[in-house]
């Protein structure tokens, strides 16, 4: 279930929300500025007080640079100075928290230390998200009193600048602590997706899957690391930015994607194994856009209308990539 809220008066609804960020590096501090940003009022946490007011510093510069290329709004810097501050401890920080986001290294025992002192340092209804991006929700729980108000808030680098958030409750979390965190993070200008806490959750499982493949690729001499990244932005990875796979293969035309893995398994039989979910699809005559029905169940009346987005989308893609030149890799 994915949602997204991002008008400017959105952030309205988080004046007066206040929220500690404990782990004040790069991805907690990218996190602290969107959230102050948003409206709220930020504390935060690090190792030492030195350390968390160093890394406030260093937002603010970051902010002033951000605002100087065109990145950030004018008035941002002044933003984050009413709403950001660094406290002396977790304990500070947290004390009168109405939201809290953990940060800290991906390391079970220092997440589970950092968050047995949240939860004992936090008001008991605090609810306390965990910004891992790959460690069972329900096993990082552990430390928390009151399990039903933890979840996890997994923001992307850079956060300030990509838009989706992956929202992880465990079997535990209250529906209402998912409403809550769900609405917050939309005030601050980001769009979430709720999904289920299995290993990877969904965001990582497609990222690594797409790494997986490349590397096998280039280990087996079919094409270089240059020429896969090539294919990639070029290809399907230019769609990404407006349509998931689901849309995608709506698209092109369910029958088409059964037809080419029938292809693929000549090879791979068992890498490249139909998705029983595109079977039935097949079978049940749902064969995306051009039936009116496929995963995403598009009216077949629209298609024009979306095929006429879709180049639009493309066109206007590729003259955002000329404006910006190449990215400074090679």
């Amino acid at each position: 279930m994915s949602e997204t809220t991002s008008t400017p008066a959105a952030a309205d609804a988080n004046s007066g929300r206040r929220i500690a960020v404990v782990g004040s590096g790069y991805m907690g501090g990218g996190i602290a500025q969107v959230l102050a940003l948003g409206g709220a009022r930020v504390a935060l946490a690090d190792v030492s007080a030195e350390v968390a007011q160093s890394n406030y510093e260093r937002l603010l510069a970051e902010s002033d640079q951000f605002v100087a290329d065109g990145l950030f709004p004018e008035g941002s810097t002044e933003i984050l100075k009413q709403n950001l501050w660094a406290a002396k401890d977790i304990e500070e920080a947290v004390a009168d928290a109405d939201f809290i986001e953990e940060a800290v290294p991906e390391v079970i025992a220092i997440k589970h230390q950092t968050l047995a002192r949240i939860s004992a340092a936090a008001r008991p209804d605090a609810i306390i998200g965990s910004n891992t991006s790959t460690i069972s929700i329900a096993e990082l729980s552990e430390p928390v009193t009151n399990p039903e108000r933890f979840l996890g808030v997994h923001f992307s680098n850079p956060s300030p600048f990509i838009p989706g958030v992956e929202i992880i409750p465990h079997a535990g979390t209250s529906a209402a602590t998912v409403g809550i965190v769900r609405d917050l993070v939309h005030a601050a200008g980001k769009q979430t997706a709720v999904v289920k806490d299995v290993t990877g959750f969904v965001l990582n499982r497609l990222q690594y899957a797409l790494f997986h493949e490349a590397a096998q690729l280039v280990e087996q001499g079919i094409a270089t690391a240059d020429d896969v990244d090539t294919l990639v932005r070029t290809t399907f990875g230019f769609r990404l930015p407006f349509f998931g796979p689901f849309a995608i293969a709506d698209m092109a035309g369910l029958d088409v994607y059964n037809f080419c893995y029938k292809s693929l398994q000549t090879d791979f039989p068992e890498r490249f194994a139909t998705p029983k979910i595109l079977t039935d699809l097949v079978e049940a005559g749902k064969l995306g856009t051009k039936t009116g029905a496929g995963f995403l169940n598009v009216p077949a009346e629209r298609t024009p209308e979306l095929i006429a987005y879709r180049n639009k989308a493309y066109v206007a893609m590729q003259k955002l990539i000329e404006d910006l030149g190449p990215a400074p890799i090679s």
